[in-house]
């Protein structure tokens, strides 16, 4: 449950950072947009920044956890399909919505139960 509850919480720090920065918003954000083939605008780095910050709470929160970890999860899909499309290096930038999406999901795993029950593990 710790374990769970540790794991999730860098997740959700990462992730409210993350959404910070693009609130503010940074000429490094929007310069980092723009070279994704994005527009540079600070609106959609602000309207980013809300959508990661909202899907981040509802998956910190234990009654809404699990639609939060899917909304995260689509989130980071995203990300990923923005990365490969410019062709990011795979193991340090295209696949970091991979590592971060195993640990929004790992956590989860480890700290609810009913996850566990849903997917078959009795432990």
């Amino acid at each position: 449950m710790w374990s769970g509850r540790l794991l999730s919480g860098l997740v959700v720090l990462f992730l409210l950072f993350d959404g910070a920065i693009k609130l503010l918003p940074f000429s490094s954000v929007t310069e980092t947009m723009d070279r994704m083939g994005y527009s540079s605008s600070e609106a959609m780095a602000r309207a980013l920044g809300l959508i990661t910050i909202a899907c981040t709470v509802l998956y910190a929160i234990p009654p809404t956890s699990m639609v939060g970890a899917i909304l995260v999860t689509g989130y980071l899909g995203g990300a990923i399909a923005a990365h490969v499309r410019i062709g990011s290096p795979l193991v340090s930038y295209a696949l970091f919505g991979l590592y971060l999406g195993l640990m929004v999901w790992g956590g989860l795993w480890l700290r609810d139960r009913h996850l566990r029950t849903l997917l078959g593990s009795q432990h």
